[in-house]
């Protein structure tokens, strides 16, 4: 059987076992099986030396004898029971008793492993519903022996199960399974320009992904580097270097599918080295691998999912600044996707070490989320500023198998190449996809091995402008496809821009009217005391309110365009009535008095300088300058200076620039922020329709329901 009729069949295990378990629990069942299957079949050629050697070594009353087992094994774990899948099913009656028996005769590390599957629970579920030998039977009945089954295609079948266990909970769509083609292309551009080094004589490389999943992406950069690319076993590239030594690294949170990546690490390497470092836990609040540093970093963080079951312990590290992973910035609670390329920051290698490459793909959200001064926007200066960003790829949509949104892969290094310094190359690789012969789920579409390297060449052409013909819509078309930019581009200075408060004032009836809804004349009247204290306080308040009321209906019922004239008048109308007037209940008659005009004089504070208008506040975003930017006086940067004189002033002479709103790390005047709208860069206008032919399209339809009306009522449609 081939990988999918191996999937089809353990998944045909869910018949058994659908009117005992829920859809959403059928990999409590089928996933720790296929691992003991597995096991189970790699270790039956060596299963009898085991067993011979422990009564050797126990005859001659040696108690330590792990490390001997694993030799017997030849692998880093091994089994001391007597019972295999196929002894198990010949003791029916004790089957669950013995099945925990041989769960139990593993080696500890496998034995940490397996329990991950709280497995013990299923067995004695199973059990009591009369179906453990059925289910066990199954699984025996697949052979998953290496020489059957290698160890690239156990990883597809761990991988297909995971995805269909995936569908079958409807998992949020950054929960996913990343397909096969995705990852080949995120190693390619992970390892691009590298050849040469990982060629060295005695190379060591160290490869990590802190949300490992099934281990896919790991193997796969082994596989690229030490085997070279493979399709249904027949070479399709060779290595980049057969004797290179690589050392993979992961955490992933689902105990699951650590499991599963970890025993299949075991069975995939005799040493268990490999296995060893692949960590169990959250990676944002417990981050196993915590001052380790690696050459090549690659990731598919979940997207769209909140942080906060790590929110404690990310603030934390956030406010520890540069000496946390977290010190740029935090991104809003409910989406922590980018935190991952931040932690991944944190595990590169310094250039004085030769530096480090990183491949992790995102959702657009990253890209442009957050307004200037936000977590998000300060994430992505510290990356543009530090000159940390080679390349974004935008891939095409319908990719992956839970979600057909768009996605992107940042490819971010520190040891650029000296053309790429302070640059960023955008690839538009939406339409570089092929449609598949049948949908899985979401997944339509598949970048092909032709497009991947095509893709890979438009990085290392580094080309702005660079094209590809491109069919569509039955037509063939040149398009840009590559575009180069400095990271400065992506940044700009936003700005508050400010105007004047003009008001007039005019004690007529509709306005006076208005005093009563305004709270600090509703104030009066209230009181927090209890009591007769309290009633005595109202009853005052409300004997003041009386006394505004008289106050103002006796003012001028001309108009005023001048504050200050009106608030004489008020003055001299207080002074003749006696009155104390509070704060709240002055404030209240000049609001309720006044309107906005723009002719009206401009209101000014005790210093004479002009109040803003809140109502006419805006903001403008002042795009970076390449070079240098002198500050003047008042801080403001020269090309702001100019960007106002131009684009403001000349439109609104009275404006002004809101110099009390600096940026925090450099001090100037506006707020610093960065995005990258990928979309802008990559526009093709399309002209409308002629609306002859829309018009054609709409007579066209029309005539079709007359004739399919005239069909149901049996009345003969009209010429």
């Amino acid at each position: 059987m081939n990988h999918s009729e191996i999937v089809s069949f353990l998944w045909g295990v869910a018949d058994l076992i659908r009117d005992t378990f829920k859809r959403g629990k059928y990999q409590d069942v089928i996933l720790p099986l296929t691992v003991l299957r597995r096991l189970d079949c790699v270790l039956a050629d060596t299963k009898q030396r085991v067993l011979k050697r422990q009564a050797e070594l126990r005859g001659k009353g040696l108690e330590d004898l792990d490390a001997q087992l694993k030799r017997a094994s030849g692998f880093a774990f091994y089994n001391t029971s007597r019972y295999d899948f196929e002894k198990l099913l010949n003791d029916a009656p004790h089957l669950a008793a013995n099945l925990r028996n041989y769960i139990a005769g593993f080696s500890q590390n496998m034995r940490e492993v397996l329990e991950r599957f709280d497995f013990d629970n299923t067995i004695s579920k199973l059990d009591e519903a009369g179906l453990l030998f059925r289910v066990l039977e199954r699984f025996k009945n697949v052979d998953l022996h290496p020489d059957k089954v290698d160890n690239p295609t156990m990883g597809t079948i761990f991988e297909e199960l995971i995805r269909k266990f995936n569908e079958a909970l409807n998992e949020h769509p950054g929960e996913h399974f990343t397909p096969r083609d995705v990852v080949h292309l995120m190693v390619d551009l992970m390892l691009a320009g590298d050849a040469d080094r990982i060629r060295r004589k005695g190379i060591v490389c160290t490869v990590y992904d802190p949300c490992c999943g099934s281990g896919g992406m790991l193997t796969i950069a082994k596989e690229h580097i030490t085997s070279g690319l493979r399709k249904n076993g027949e070479p399709l590239r060779s290595a980049i270097n057969p004797h290179a030594e690589i050392h993979l690294f992961g955490q992933e949170v689902n105990p699951e599918t650590w499991a599963v990546s970890k025993s299949d690490f075991f069975m995939k390497d005799p040493t268990g080295r490999d296995a060893d470092t692949i960590a169990f836990g959250s990676t944002l609040s417990n981050d196993r691998h915590a001052g380790r540093t690696f050459d090549y970093l690659i990731a598919n963080p979940p997207y769209g999912k909140d942080w906060k079951r790590d929110e404690d312990a990310v603030r934390a590290e956030h406010e520890r600044g540069v000496s946390g992973r977290f010190g740029p910035g935090l991104p809003r609670i409910s989406d922590g996707q980018i935190l991952f390329l931040l932690h991944m920051l944190a595990h590169a290698k310094e250039p004085k070490e030769d530096g480090s490459r990183i491949a992790i793909i995102m959702n657009g959200s990253p890209l442009f989320t957050g307004d200037a001064g936000s977590g998000e926007s300060e994430i992505r200066r510290f990356i543009l500023e530090h000159d940390l960003l080679e390349a974004l790829i935008a891939l095409p949509e319908q990719l992956f198998y839970n979600t057909g949104i768009a996605t992107y892969v940042w490819v971010v290094t520190n040891r650029k190449a000296r053309a790429r310094k302070v640059k960023v190359q955008l690839i538009d690789a939406t339409s570089f996809w092929a449609p598949m012969r049948k949908s899985l789920g979401d997944k339509r579409r598949v970048i092909p091995l032709d497009r991947a390297q095509d893709i890979l060449k438009i990085l290392a052409d580094f080309r702005d402008g660079d094209t590809r013909r491109i069919a569509k819509d039955g037509t063939e078309e040149e398009v840009v496809v590559s575009r180069i930019f400095p990271a400065t581009h992506f940044g700009f200075r936003k700005i508050t821009v400010e105007r004047p408060l003009r008001l007039n004032f005019q004690a007529s009836p509709e306005r006076i009217a208005r005093i009563e809804e305004e709270r600090g004349f509703q104030a009066l009247a209230q009181s927090k005391k209890k009591g007769a204290a309290g009633a005595k306080e109202q009853a005052e308040g409300r004997a003041l309110q009386e006394k505004i009321r008289a106050l103002v209906e006796g003012l001028p019922n001309s108009l005023v365009k001048d504050r200050d004239q009106f608030e004489q008048l008020l003055d001299t109308a207080v002074d003749k009535a006696g009155l104390h007037l509070p704060a709240p209940a002055r404030k209240a008659i000049l609001s309720a008095l006044s309107e906005r005009d723009e002719t009206a004089a401009i209101c000014r504070d005790k210093g004479g300088n002009p109040e803003p208008d809140p109502e006419l506040r805006d903001t403008e975003s002042v795009p970076l300058p390449a070079g240098d930017d002198a500050v003047d006086a008042e801080v403001v940067p020269a090309s702001v200076r100019a960007f106002f004189d131009r684009e403001v002033r000349r439109h609104v002479p009275d404006a002004w620039i809101d110099t009390s709103r600096r940026d925090d790390k450099d001090g100037r005047v506006g707020i610093v922020g960065y995005e990258i709208n990928f979309n802008r860069y990559f526009y093709r206008y399309a002209p409308p329709r002629p609306l002859e032919e829309i018009e054609a399209d709409i007579r066209a339809i029309e005539s079709d329901i007359v004739r399919m009306l005239a069909e149901v009522t049996g009345s003969k449609a009209p010429p």
